[in-house]
């Protein structure tokens, strides 16, 4: 359900504020368990899309995980800046907590 809400507003609008690397560590921070199945399906993107992503956040340092049995535990590393320089004097965990505080 959630995904075809996801759709329908991109599609409506055409783009959104925030980048799909951002939508997935929002999900990935609000439930370091979660499957980057679920993670795709709400964000809209592919499961591979979800996956590259995961690889650049983790290369970059604003992710880690581990495996516990088959499943992966997500870490969120919310020291690291934001990236662009008119934002880079943030913490990407300003952002998280400021997004996550709708819910």
């Amino acid at each position: 359900m959630t995904y075809n809400v996801v759709l329908m507003t991109t599609a409506k609008h055409g783009w959104t504020f925030l980048t799909n690397h951002s939508h997935v560590l929002l999900c990935i921070a609000e439930n370091p368990d979660v499957l980057l199945r679920e993670v795709a399906v709400r964000v809209g993107i592919t499961e591979r899309a979800t996956q590259r992503i995961v690889a650049e956040l983790e290369s970059d340092g604003y992710l880690s995980h581990v495996k516990v049995g088959r499943r992966n535990h997500y870490e969120v590393h919310p020291e690291r800046p934001l990236r662009h320089p008119l934002e880079d004097h943030l913490e990407i965990g300003a952002l998280l907590r400021v997004l996550s505080a709708r819910r």
